[in-house]
């Protein structure tokens, strides 16, 4: 069954910076929509960043993150990204990355962000 996996996570400091990927054997990420998302503690699960499909697609981020994260795919590697920057502790949370709409089979196991000083 098709997964993706997401790498890149880590403890960092507040304004610090942070890059995750997001890849797949299969075709998940050049036949689709994809997105980032993630869960803080105690909250739920949000999604923070999408781009359409072509390697230039438009691009879309929750308030919260806007002007901080950018969202990246090269379909060629079968990779998403998303470059956060400016971090702050409220961006602490476990990340993945899916399908937009999100396909339940496909959650991986996430990558955990932490901002701290």
């Amino acid at each position: 069954q098709a997964q993706l996996v997401e790498s890149g996570g880590g403890l960092v400091q507040p304004g610090g910076s942070l890059r995750l990927s997001c890849t797949t054997s299969g075709s998940i990420i050049r036949d689709n929509a994809m997105g980032w998302f993630r869960r803080a503690p105690g909250k739920s699960r949000e999604l923070v960043a999408a781009i359409a499909m072509p390697s230039w697609g438009t691009t879309s981020y929750a308030d919260s993150v806007k002007g901080r994260f950018t969202i990246s795919r090269d379909n060629a590697k079968n990779t998403v990204s998303l470059q956060m920057n400016s971090l702050r502790p409220e961006d602490t949370a476990i990340y993945y990355c899916n399908t937009v709409p999100f396909h339940e089979d496909y959650w991986g196991q996430g990558t955990q962000v932490t901002v701290s000083s």
